[in-house]
C-alpha cells in the first residue's frame, strides 16, 4: 500500500526490520538510511492511512476467502520466491497446490491458429496421462492461454490462472466461465488488490508470475512480438527451461517460436515426449502408462494404410506432398483422406496439411 514501495524495495525492508511488523515500528531516521529509500518514502510509512488502506482489504479477504501468501510464509510458492523480483503478497482463489511436484506454464498468441490450438489440446492432454497432477499455469487471456487452461480442465489437470488485476473481477469477462470451472482443483492467482484495473503495464508485470512458478515455460504460438515472448525471456533470465514449438518459417503466428529456437532460448519440442525427455522427468513410478498408439489392422489390398503409414513416418504432410509419396492422384487422395478423417483417424490442420489424429 505504500507509494515507492516495490517488491525488490520491499525485501531489503524485510531483511532490514526482521518482519513486517517491524517495518511500521522501526523508527523514521532508520528507515530513510536503507539504500533506495528516502526521506518521503520513510515518512510514507508512518502514515495511518497505509495501514487503514490494508485494513480494507483485509475485510475484502476474508469475506471472500481468499488464501493470502506472504513471501516468508513457509507456504508460499518456493520456485516463485527463488526470482528477485517475486510478488511481496499473493492473492490466492482456488484449490491448487501452488507448489506442486510439476508445474507447467503454456503461453502464446492471442490470435491462435487451429495449429496453435490443436498443439495446445495435444500437448496438454498427453502430459495428464503420464503427469496426472501436473500443474499448467497460464494468464486466462484470449489465445493459447485460454486454451492451455480449457485443455487442462478437460484433462482432469489442476489449472491455474495469472490475472493482471484484483479477485473481484474477471478479465476478459467471457472466460468468467472457465475461470469459476477452475476455482475446484486450480485457481486464480494475482499480485493485485481489489479494484485494481486490468491495465496494459500490469499484463507485462503478471508475466514474470507465469514464468517463476514453473519448471519450465512452453511457447506454443508467438508472432514476431507479444507478451508470450517477454514471458519466455523472463523466464530464460531465470535460468529456467524454455520450449517452443516450430513452426513454418513463413508463418507469422510462429515468428517468435522459430526465433526462440535459433537464439536458443527455447528448446526445440513437437510433442509432450519430448518436453518430459527434456525435462528429465521420471514418470515411470507415478505415471499412468501412455496408451499404445492405435494399430490400425488393414489387409494387404486396403486403400488406406499406405496413407496411415506415411503419416506415421513423416508427421504433418501437405496434400500434394503425400500425393507424390504415395504416387495417387490428388482427386483420389482427397477421398481417402476424407475418409479418414470423418473415421478420427487424422486430422486437418490449415493449409491442406494432414498429421494422424
Amino acid at each position: 500500500m505504500i507509494n515507492g514501495v516495490g517488491d525488490i524495495l520491499a525485501r531489503q525492508l524485510l531483511q532490514t526490520c526482521g518482519d513486517a511488523e517491524g517495518v511500521f515500528t522501526e523508527k523514521q531516521q532508520v528507515l530513510e538510511k536503507i539504500p533506495g529509500f528516502g526521506t518521503a518514502t520513510a515518512a510514507a510509512i508512518k502514515r495511518p492511512e497505509v495501514l487503514l488502506q490494508a485494513e480494507k482489504e483485509l475485510a475484502f479477504i476474508e469475506k471472500n476467502q481468499i488464501i493470502c501468501y506472504f513471501l516468508t510464509d513457509e507456504n508460499y510458492p518456493k520456485r516463485l520466491k527463488e526470482c528477485s523480483d517475486a510478488p511481496v503478497l499473493l492473492y490466492f482463489k482456488g484449490g491448487a497446490d501452488l507448489n506442486a511436484s510439476r508445474i507447467i506454464s503454456i503461453v502464446g498468441t492471442r490470435h491462435a491458429t487451429e495449429y496453435g490450438r490443436v498443439m495446445t489440446d495435444e500437448l496438454v492432454h498427453t502430459l495428464s496421462l503420464s503427469i496426472p497432477n501436473l500443474l499448467i499455469v497460464s494468464g486466462l487471456a484470449y489465445g493459447i492461454d485460454v486454451c492451455a487452461h480449457r485443455a487442462a480442465l478437460k484433462a482432469n489437470l489442476p489449472t491455474v490462472g495469472v490475472l493482471a488485476h484484483g479477485l473481484d473481477r474477471i478479465y476478459p469477462p467471457s472466460h468468467r466461465s472457465v475461470a469459476v470451472d477452475m476455482l475446484d482443483r486450480g485457481g486464480l492467482l494475482t499480485e493485485f488488490r481489489s479494484g485494481t484495473e486490468p491495465d496494459k503495464p500490469n499484463f507485462v508485470r503478471r508475466n514474470r508470475i507465469v514464468a517463476g512458478m514453473a519448471d519450465a515455460t512452453v511457447v506454443i504460438e508467438s508472432a514476431e512480438k507479444g507478451g508470450s515472448l517477454i514471458t519466455a525471456d523472463l523466464a530464460f533470465s531465470y535460468g529456467r527451461d524454455v520450449y517452443a514449438f516450430p513452426g513454418r518459417v513463413n508463418d507469422l503466428h510462429s515468428k517468435g517460436c522459430n526465433a526462440l529456437i535459433r537464439q536458443n532460448k527455447a528448446g526445440l519440442i513437437t510433442s509432450a515426449s519430448d518436453l518430459i525427455s527434456a525435462l528429465c522427468w521420471d514418470i515411470k513410478e507415478t505415471a499412468s502408462p501412455l496408451p499404445v498408439q492405435t494399430e490400425l489392422f488393414f489387409g494387404e489390398d486396403d486403400r488406406t494404410a499406405p496413407v496411415i503409414t506415411v503419416l506415421r513416418e513423416r508427421g504433418e504432410m501437405h496434400i500434394d506432398q503425400l500425393a507424390v509419396a504415395l504416387n495417387l492422384p490428388v482427386r483420389e487422395l482427397s477421398s481417402l483422406l476424407f475418409e479418414l478423417e470423418m473415421n478420427g483417424l487424422i486430422r486437418t490442420l490449415p493449409g491442406n496439411i494432414y498429421r494422424l489424429a
